[in-house]
């Protein structure tokens, strides 16, 4: 018989640390969000806009950075994307939101971005996609490499996007 170890999910970097740590809030400030929060439950990044003005574009690149951090990477030498999956989004999308599809399982696709492109590639998915989409995350250069391989460009190689 073999035993199964369990494993113990990943902590999860708070919001509010991300924003200390890039110098947006100061810890009496995000104390100051917990308690308005915790009276009335709205969301912690939309109290930071409410309380201290953060603009919505730090907040939602702060929550890229938390998510990015949370969710599986990949490495498209590793992986083939399926054709099910390549034919949900046309050659114009993947490049211009960055993502590349991995799967679809009929019910979710999974896309891979990188956390600089997570934002861009959350508003296509949200905006675009009629399914449910669950990211995961990659290196810019597996990213550029397996774009120019499935849905290439005339002229595009992935050095050359990479400059871009």
């Amino acid at each position: 018989m073999t035993s199964q170890s369990a494993t113990i999910p990943p902590r999860t970097i708070r919001l509010g640390t991300i924003l200390v740590h890039r110098g947006i809030l100061e810890e009496q400030q995000v104390q100051r969000v917990l308690e308005v929060q915790e009276r009335t439950g709205d969301p912690f990044g939309l109290l930071c806009e409410k309380l201290f003005g953060i603009a919505p574009s730090i907040i939602e690149s702060a929550w890229a950075q938390q998510y990015a951090s949370l969710v599986d990477s990949t490495d498209f030498t590793e992986v083939t994307p399926t054709p099910e999956a390549l034919e949900m989004i046309t050659r114009r999308q993947a490049w211009q939101f960055r993502v590349m599809p991995i799967s679809w399982d009929g019910y979710e696709l999974t896309l891979a971005t990188t956390s600089n492109d997570l934002c861009r590639a959350l508003r296509f998915a949200t905006n675009v996609i009629d399914r449910a989409v669950y990211f995961v995350m990659t290196d810019s250069k597996s990213l550029d490499d397996a774009l120019v391989k499935h849905y290439p460009l005339p002229g595009v190689n992935a050095a050359r996007s990479r400059a871009a």
